[in-house]
């Protein structure tokens, strides 16, 4: 079975925070509508306890849970325990993998792309991720910035070089 492609979601801080108590740090309107349109018709690969903060069902998207927990289920989210049950699970589809951070160290040798929120500020929080682009290999396709908002911001598309 080929591969299908497979993107990381992901919005970070200037000093890597992606998380605090569960959740995001920050509230981003843009960021969420942006969030919707890159994963809507994929199937998200997500950990479980990024699965139980989702505020239910997210419309028009499969639901892939990756947990070591063999025992656990959801209504609604398929239930994979390695990368490779997940790519099975989505049977060829557009793959979105949502989080957190042991889920996106899990896929992040194998992604071809990065769609980056980046919140230029340093946030406080618990769940951290390193920058991709610290690692090599990504190179910049896309920036957008939003400089001039509350909380200023930028969204990036690191494509595997």
């Amino acid at each position: 079975m080929d591969t299908p492609p497979i993107t990381i979601v992901v919005a970070r801080a200037q000093n890597g925070v992606i998380g605090r108590d569960g959740r995001l740090p920050w509230h981003i309107g843009a960021d969420l509508r942006r969030f919707k349109a890159l994963t809507l018709g994929s199937a998200m690969v997500m950990g479980r306890k990024t699965f139980e903060s989702l505020p239910g069902l997210l419309p028009g998207r499969r639901h892939i849970v990756l947990t070591r927990d063999a025992g656990w289920s959801a209504q609604g989210a398929e239930v994979g325990h390695s990368v490779e049950e997940a790519l099975r699970l989505a049977n060829g589809e557009r793959v979105s993998v949502i989080g957190g951070a042991d889920i996106f160290e899990l896929f992040l040798p194998i992604a071809g792309r990065i769609e980056l929120t980046e919140v230029l500020r340093e946030i406080e929080g618990d769940t951290t991720m390193p920058d991709p682009r610290s690692s090599g290999g990504w190179r910049e396709t896309f920036s957008e910035d939003h400089g001039n908002e509350p909380l200023p911001f930028r969204f990036v598309t690191l494509e595997r070089a």
